[in-house]
């Protein structure tokens, strides 16, 4: 996809690099996450500080060539919709049988060479990580990449994902599905600002 233009820093990226919105038929400002709804969009680094500047300074409107109705949460509303796309991929690997959930399946995985990401919940206890950690360290290799590891959503969060059923410690086994699911988390990283 061509690069597109930040709004308001003028920066060029990749559309995974930056959110694209919308004016809706009412006049609100609408997250368009997926970059596929109708109509003329506005581009936005993957940036909550600069959503708010941008807010703040009424770039919308400048960049829509209309009157924008911003509603109150809308900050909220991105990183929330960013959280449930993310999810969203995550699920899809599941259904195609490319995931692994608990932590001594995890770990089998990484060693046998077939996970290619690693999840944990917020909740994740410290032995846990450690053992899945050491896993990782036992088949690093020079000319290998790493297996990422992700903690970025708490265990009710990844039950969304996994049919509701808890889980505290997935892999990934697919790279091409991983490839998808971490291109999401990094727009919601970077949203956040860097922070997790």
């Amino acid at each position: 996809m061509n690069d597109r233009t930040c709004i308001l820093t003028r920066k060029s990226g990749d559309a995974n690099e930056l959110i694209r919105f919308v004016a809706g038929p009412d006049g609100h400002l609408v997250p368009d996450i997926k970059a596929n709804l109708p109509g003329r969009g506005a581009w936005i680094s993957a940036s909550r500080s600069v959503l708010e500047d941008a807010i703040r300074r009424k770039a919308f409107t400048h960049s829509l060539k209309t009157d924008i109705i911003v509603d109150q949460g809308l900050v909220e509303l991105v990183d929330r919709l960013l959280v449930k796309a993310a999810l969203g991929r995550l699920a899809l690997a599941r259904k195609a049988g490319a995931v692994v959930t608990g932590a001594t399946k995890v770990e089998q995985a990484i060693r046998s060479g077939e996970a290619c990401l690693v999840l944990h919940s917020k909740e994740a206890a410290f032995d846990g990580k450690r053992k899945i950690e050491q896993a990782i360290y036992s088949v690093r290799r020079p000319d290998k990449p790493d297996i990422p590891v992700v903690t970025l959503f708490n265990s009710d969060e990844m039950g969304v994902a996994f049919g509701d059923n808890p889980v505290v410690h997935a892999a990934l086994l697919n790279s091409k599905l991983a490839q998808g699911f971490m291109k999401t988390v990094q727009k919601l990283v970077a949203y956040r600002d860097g922070k997790h």
